[in-house]
């Protein structure tokens, strides 16, 4: 028996006949069409009477998922992060420091 859930942007599901994981993208009640992503990346846009023939469970979101734009855009900005504070350090060798080393009293 099918299990009938209302497309939710954002929610994971599993297509238990299919054995294959999916997340709903966008849902266009005017088109009556649903736009969804597998796993592998994969986008495939379904109608709502193809929606209605999967039998589906709801899911958590798989571990380890990195398809989504935004989740790459947050670890993009956090290893910018790292590198700034890396960068800042001061033995980093550029001119400045040396500069600031011999300014210091260090004569030869």
């Amino acid at each position: 028996m099918a299990r009938e859930y209302e497309p939710v942007v954002g929610q994971w599901y599993e297509n238990v006949d299919e054995n294959e994981n999916f997340r709903v993208l966008s849902v266009d009640e005017d088109a009556e069409l649903i736009e969804i992503e597998y796993l592998d990346g994969d986008i495939e846009e379904i109608d709502l009477d193809t929606w209605a023939e999967f039998d589906l469970e709801k899911i958590e979101q798989p571990e380890g998922w990195s398809g989504s734009d935004e989740d790459e855009e947050d670890d993009d900005e956090e290893e910018d992060d790292d590198l700034d504070e890396t960068w800042d350090e001061d033995d980093d060798e550029d001119d400045d420091d040396r500069d600031e080393d011999e300014e210091e009293g260090e004569s030869y």
